[in-house]
């Protein structure tokens, strides 16, 4: 059977194709980027709120 990112499965019995470890790697970098927008916006709103409280004098 080809292996594929759908078949592949990680254990220390085989070595993943470069085709297969490429496209873990691109999906990896997928969800790395993606939960570092979320944190990032997730910041920024909190230091916005912090801000507002600062400045109504709360």
């Amino acid at each position: 059977m080809k292996q594929t990112i759908d078949t592949y499965k990680l254990t220390g019995m085989e070595e993943p194709t470069d085709e297969v470890l490429r496209q873990l790697m691109r999906e990896a970098a997928e969800d790395a980027k993606t939960s570092n927008e979320e944190a990032t916006e997730y910041y920024f709103n909190m230091m916005m709120v912090e801000a507002q409280k600062a400045v109504a004098g709360v």
